[in-house]
C-alpha cells in the first residue's frame, strides 16, 4: 500500500480499505528499517504522527473528507514546526525548537496530513548533493553510494524509497528539481510568491520558494491546492486567486508548443541523458505537441549572477545567528566579540561560511555596483529572455541535470558543485514555475526532464507533466531498495 500515490491512498482511505493509523504504522516501520542506511530523516515523530493519524480516522468516521486527510507526509527540516526540532541541517540550529508552525506546515496540518518527521537537507539549503548537512549525507535509494541531490535530498530520498507518501521541499536554485531528477520522482517548484515563505527559514529571500516532492504530477497538484494562497504574514506572498490545480490535469496536448533551448543541448550534457530527453520529447509529439528550438541567450550567465545574488542575501539572512537569542552558542566566551566569532565559526559548516564571505564581499563598499547591482541587471535580462520565449511557445523543456546522480565525495571543487544547477538556476532568477519529472533511465539511474512555464501557469505545467505520466510509466519505476516490498 505504501508504494501508492497520494491520489490512490486518498481513494483507499475514503473507501475504508485502509486507515490512516495503519498507513502511518507502515511508513514508520519502513523508516525504522531503512533510515539508518539512507539518512533521509533527521527527526522522526512517531507518537505525534500516530496521534494525528488517529484524529484523521476519527474525522473521517464523523463524515469529514479531503484529498490529504490522513495522508502521512514529511517536511523538509527548513520549515518551522511547533514543538519539533527545526535544524536546517546545521549545528547552529541543532537544538532549536520553533514556537510556531510555518504557514505551509499549518495549512497542510489543517488539510489533515500526518507529519511523519523532518527530512535531512544541505545546511541552510546550501548545496546540490546533500553532503553539507551537519547530520551526515543522505544517500540515493537507487544506489546508496551516490548522492540524492540537494538541498532537498532527504525529502527526495524519502519519497523515492517509500518512507513517506509525499514531502515538502524548498527550491532556491534547483533544490527541489535536481534531487527529484536524481531520485526518479516528481519535483515541483511554483512561481515565486505563490506559496508563503513565512516560517520557512531563509537562505536567499528573493529566490526561495516552497514546493513538493512526490510520486506524480497529480500528487503535486493536490499538495499545491492546500499550500498555495496569499499570506498576510509574508510580504512577498501574491494576492492572486488559487486555481484547482487538479481540474486541468487531463487537458489535451493538441496544439501545445514546446520550446527546446539550444543552450541546454550543448557541450557538458551527457549523451545518455540527452537521448532520454529526446525520446521523451517524441512522446509529446505523439500526444499532439510541436517542438521548436528556442534561444535563451543569457542563460550562460545565470550561475554567475546567482552566486552573487544568493550569497549576498544569505549574508544578510544568516547574520541573525549570533549565539545571543537562540541556537548554538560557543562555550565560555571571553567577551561579546569572542562569542560572535566563535559561535559562527563553530556553528556554521564550510559551505555556509564560504557563501557568507562571498555575499559580504559582494555587498561591501566599493564592490556593490561591480557585483551585486550588475548581477541584478543580468537577472532582468534572463527574465526578458523567458518572456520573449513564451511569446513563441507554451512551455520550455530540457534536461534537469547534465548527468545522473554522482557518487558521494566525487565533487570536492565548490565551483564544480555550483554548476550542478546550470539548467535550473535561471528559473529561480526569473521567478517562474518549474518541474522535474522522471523521463527514463541511463545506465540504471533516473533521468529527469525539466519543464518551465510562464508566471503563475502552474495548472498548465502540471497538466503537461501529468499527460506525460499518463502515457508512460517512468514515474512508477522503483529503486532497488524497494524491490520485493509492498
Amino acid at each position: 500500500m505504501i508504494e501508492k500515490t497520494v491520489a490512490e491512498l486518498s481513494a483507499a482511505l475514503s473507501a475504508g480499505d485502509v486507515s490512516s493509523v495503519e498507513l502511518t504504522q507502515a511508513y514508520l516501520a519502513r523508516i525504522a528499517k531503512h533510515n539508518a542506511t539512507l539518512n533521509a530523516y533527521i527527526t522522526v515523530c512517531e507518537k505525534p504522527a500516530l496521534a494525528q493519524a488517529q484524529k484523521a480516522d476519527e474525522a473521517r468516521a464523523d463524515g469529514a473528507s479531503g484529498p490529504l486527510l490522513g495522508i502521512p507526509m514529511a517536511h523538509k527540516d527548513i520549515f518551522c514546526t511547533k514543538g519539533v526540532k527545526t535544524t536546517c541541517g546545521s549545528k547552529m540550529l541543532h537544538n532549536f525548537i520553533a514556537p510556531y508552525n510555518a504557514t505551509v506546515v499549518e495549512k497542510l496540518k489543517t488539510a489533515g496530513t500526518v507529519m511523519l518527521g523532518k527530512t535531512n537537507m544541505d545546511e541552510f539549503a546550501m548545496g546540490s548533493s546533500n553532503e553539507t548537512s551537519h547530520f551526515g549525507p543522505v544517500r540515493n535509494p537507487w544506489d546508496t553510494d551516490r548522492v540524492p541531490g540537494g538541498s532537498s535530498g532527504g525529502s527526495a530520498s524519502a519519497v523515492a524509497a517509500d518512507l513517506c507518501a509525499i514531502a515538502t521541499g524548498t527550491d532556491t536554485g534547483g533544490s527541489i528539481r535536481q534531487p527529484a531528477s536524481f531520485c526518479g520522482i516528481t519535483g515541483f517548484k511554483p512561481s515565486y510568491g505563490r506559496v508563503s515563505r513565512w516560517g520557512m527559514i531563509a537562505f536567499a529571500s528573493s529566490l526561495d520558494q516552497a514546493g513538493a516532492l512526490s510520486k506524480s504530477a497529480e500528487d503535486s497538484a493536490l499538495l499545491l491546492n492546500a499550500m498555495a494562497g496569499l499570506d498576510l504574514k509574508d510580504s512577498t506572498s501574491i494576492d492572486r486567486k488559487v486555481d484547482d490545480y487538479t481540474s486541468s490535469l487531463n487537458d489535451s496536448m493538441d496544439g501545445l508548443k514546446i520550446g527546446i533551448p539550444r543552450q541546454h543541448f550543448t557541450e557538458g550534457l551527457s549523451a545518455d541523458v540527452e537521448q532520454v530527453i529526446r525520446d521523451a520529447l517524441a512522446e509529446y509529439e505523439k500526444l499532439g505537441a510541436t517542438i521548436k528550438e528556442i534561444d535563451l541567450p543569457n542563460n550562460h550567465l545565470s550561475v554567475s549572477a546567482y552566486y552573487v545574488v544568493a550569497p549576498a542575501e544569505a549574508s544578510a539572512n544568516l547574520s541573525r545567528y549570533d549565539g545571543v537569542r537562540y541556537g548554538y552558542r560557543c562555550k565560555s566566551p571571553i567577551d561579546l566579540e569572542d562569542m560572535y566569532k566563535r559561535t559562527r565559526s563553530e556553528g556554521f559548516g564550510d559551505e555556509v561560511k564560504r557563501r557568507i564571505m562571498v555575499g559580504t564581499y559582494a555587498l561591501s563598499a566599493g564592490f556593490y555596483d561591480a557585483y551585486y547591482r550588475k548581477a541584478q541587471k543580468i537577472r532582468r535580462l534572463i527574465k526578458n529572455d523567458f518572456n520573449d520565449a513564451f511569446k513563441e511557445v507554451d512551455v520550455i523543456v530540457g534536461p534537469t541535470s547534465p548527468h545522473t546522480a554522482f557518487e558521494l565525495g566525487a565533487k570536492t571543487d565548490p565551483v564544480a558543485m555550483y554548476l550542478e544547477d546550470i539548467y535550473t538556476i535561471a528559473v529561480n532568477l526569473a521567478g517562474l514555475p518549474g518541474a522535474s519529472i522522471p523521463a527514463g533511465l541511463a545506465k540504471g539511474l533516473p533521468v529527469g526532464m525539466h519543464l518551465v512555464a510562464p508566471d503563475f501557469a502552474e495548472s498548465k505545467l502540471l497538466n503537461i507533466a501529468h499527460q506525460f505520466q499518463s502515457n508512460t510509466d517512468w514515474h512508477k519505476r522503483k529503486p532497488p531498495i524497494c524491490d520485493g516490498e509492498g
